[in-house]
């Protein structure tokens, strides 16, 4: 019998975006990348294009000084690919290129998607195409009401900038000028117009394309919608809502936001809510803020986005799922119950699987990090632990040190660690699992069951 060689999905997806990222280092050390003519070194280069195409944020050098034109279209390419998946592209060239994928090319793309059911492949990739388009267009379009008037000409191209950086959950940073580094939105951070654009385009680019196809089909019939498409709606509005209020109560009378009225402090908070699912923007230095404030957007930051999105993070649903799993098991139920519906117990596992793993990794990072900055007097536990969880949860959020951001004081080790936690959050931990993890049959011999004591 033949023995199939052919690559699995997982092995796919993570090999693709590791292609991705090799590109774009590659292209980020050439001299015509950089201002100074100079090149960057290649952890610096490596860890730049990792942040760019897992859309995370985090940055060695600040985006609009250190890079040319050249750098910055990279980045930004580098974002849209990362974003809406780089097998969307793939899918799009061989659709070019002929006029049906096979189910092998289909498939890899609907994972890449969240999606398994194959029927609907071309209705959803017509719809992650045209989609990503008509929210990143409208979104430039309002931001030039600010930009064009701003920066003249040039506020064009900062507007298509951060519309996608915003769309793809990237935060990127491009506003910086005058020798101010690592600005990103603290200019508008009174502005309703700009931060409201971009809590959209975050938010749409974060609930994830089966919510938008699902909403496609069915329209504003929400008893019609999917239970997933469900589940991360309700989620977010309750994430954000409470969050929101949360951020208004840990930061009203905080030095960050002295000569702030009422709404404007609102605004902060809302933005607050929303940026640490992923986006990375930034309006005011997250570590000026409560340390309240610090721990909720950890929070929010390991939480993320839904599956099949811009965003990272171990998604809305798998919290949702872990959530009514304890409520079966404290009701001593079997069956997990949500609403009118019930999911597989398997589902449940799969969920604390994937927290748990998360877990893990930003204590060991944690750890490691610190063992390799123990002579950094800037490296303390509060800041490491901020930068570990926003790279594993593909945020970008980071402290701002002397103006400059903690990410760029650290050294070639920790920056290592936060590139494989970046690609780790993008690609997905049980992704990587499945793609390189042994592939064992299933015993027909089964083992004795004993028993344990939980608890």
């Amino acid at each position: 019998m033949k023995k199939n060689n052919k690559l699995s999905v997982w092995q796919i997806l993570a090999i693709g975006y590791a292609l991705v990222i090799l590109v774009g280092s590659l292209l980020l050390i050439l001299p015509i990348a950089t201002k100074n003519g100079e090149k960057t070194s290649y952890i610096n280069a490596l860890l730049t294009a990792t942040s760019a195409s897992c859309v995370t944020g985090l940055v060695t050098y600040d985006t609009a000084t250190h890079w040319t034109l050249f750098g910055q279209i990279t980045i930004l390419a580098l974002i849209q690919i990362g974003g809406i998946g780089f097998m969307t592209f793939v899918s799009v060239g061989i659709a070019l290129i002929k006029k049906n994928m096979g189910l092998y090319q289909r498939t890899v793309f609907m994972q890449t998607a969240g999606e398994a059911n194959l029927i609907n492949f071309k209705p959803l990739l017509k719809r992650i195409i045209i989609g990503t388009f008509i929210f990143e267009f409208s979104g430039c379009l309002i931001l030039l009401i600010r930009f064009i008037p701003d920066y003249s000409l040039k506020g064009i191209y900062y507007a298509v900038f951060i519309s996608i950086s915003a769309f793809c959950n990237a935060g990127f940073d491009i506003l910086g000028k005058n020798n101010a580094k690592f600005v990103s939105l603290a200019p508008y951070s009174k502005d309703p117009l700009v931060l409201l654009t971009v809590c959209l385009l975050i938010l749409i680019g974060g609930v994830g394309f089966l919510v938008w196809n699902d909403i496609s089909e069915s329209k504003f019939k929400f008893s019609k919608y999917q239970l997933h498409t469900k589940m991360v709606l309700i989620t977010n509005l309750i994430l954000v809502s409470v969050s929101t209020v949360l951020f208004l109560l840990f930061d009203y009378n905080q030095p960050a936001l002295n000569g702030y009225n009422f709404f404007q402090k609102l605004l902060v908070a809302f933005f607050n809510s929303i940026t640490p699912r992923t986006a990375g923007f930034s309006i005011v230095d997250q570590c000026n803020l409560s340390e309240s404030s610090y721990v909720l957007t950890l929070i929010l930051m390991f939480i993320g986005g839904g599956s099949g999105s811009t965003a990272g993070g171990v998604k809305v649903t798998t919290i949702a799922v872990v959530f009514f799993g304890l409520v079966a098991v404290f009701k001593n139920k079997e069956d997990i119950e949500i609403g009118n519906k019930r999911i597989h117990h398997s589902l449940f596992v799969k969920a604390v699987s994937v927290i748990t793993s998360y877990l893990t990794l930003i204590v060991l990072s944690v750890i490691l990090i610190a063992l390799f900055e123990k002579g950094n007097t800037f490296a303390n536990l509060k800041y490491i632990t901020f930068d570990v969880v926003s790279a594993l949860g593909t945020v970008g959020c980071s402290a701002t040190v002397n103006g400059v951001t903690f990410t760029s004081l650290l050294s070639v080790g920790s920056k290592i660690v936060l590139t494989l936690l970046m690609f780790l959050g993008k690609a997905g931990i049980l992704t990587i699992a499945l793609a390189f993890g042994n592939r064992t049959n299933v015993s027909e011999i089964k083992k004795p069951i004993d028993n344990v004591i939980i608890g």
